[in-house]
């Protein structure tokens, strides 16, 4: 396989025609190797656009979906990210080469330590992988606390919990993709003011369940 030529493909044929048309984030695609990231029995499907299987029933989203909410998230360079799902950690590292720092949380320890491999593998520095349930929001510690400015949640909840919109900054902005199989919507959420936030519906999508997301019953915005 020549990889960049698969690469190039990959954003000319799926990326672009997503409207990812953000300079930075496609030399984000090509500085940020994906194959790097995918298990090696999915080499060959690297650059294809499907989800990947991961250890544990996860998926990698496909890479339209990654580079579509890595468009959206419009993060700067000062920013700090919350993750939710690190899955093989690639998701991660596209997010920390524009951020001043990324947490991403993970409840699987078998991909929290893939996640953390991969990521150390390729030299990302500024990022760092937790074990959690971070399905229910993640307030964090120290340096590494709410309130955010971006989080990303990178699998599906039926509904958003509460906690997220509160621990964003002001300014700050959250991806997620809500509903249930096969209609969900990805969205995107700003927090205007301490009690007031804009949600804004991107596309239409369907991917796969977080673990342990809340039911319809709890908190709806």
């Amino acid at each position: 396989m020549n990889l960049e030529q698969a690469r190039i493909n990959m954003i000319e044929q799926q990326i672009r025609t997503w409207d990812v048309l953000d300079q930075q984030v496609l030399q984000t695609l090509v500085a940020v190797r994906r194959e790097a990231f995918v298990p090696t029995a999915y080499q060959s499907l690297a650059f294809v656009d499907t989800e990947i299987p991961l250890p544990g029933g996860e998926n990698m989203l496909s890479p339209k979906m990654e580079a579509r909410l890595l468009q959206e998230a419009d993060i700067g360079d000062h920013e700090s990210v919350l993750e939710i799902g690190a899955g093989s950690g690639y998701m991660a590292a596209l997010l920390a080469h524009h951020a001043r720092h990324v947490t991403t949380i993970e409840i699987l320890p078998e991909l929290k330590l893939l996640a953390e491999s991969n990521l150390a593998n390729y030299g990302v520095a500024n990022v760092n992988v937790e074990l959690g349930n971070g399905a229910h929001g993640w307030p964090g510690s120290g340096s590494r606390a709410a309130p955010w400015d971006v989080i990303t949640i990178s699998g599906a909840l039926p509904v958003l919990p509460k906690a997220f919109l509160e621990q964003m900054r002001i300014g700050g902005r959250l991806l997620a993709v809500l509903g249930e199989a096969p209609v969900m919507s990805a969205c995107l959420f700003t927090r205007t003011k301490d009690d007031a936030w804009d949600k804004r519906v991107l596309f239409e999508t369907c991917i796969t369940l977080l673990h342990d997301a809340e039911t319809p019953t709890s908190f709806h915005f």
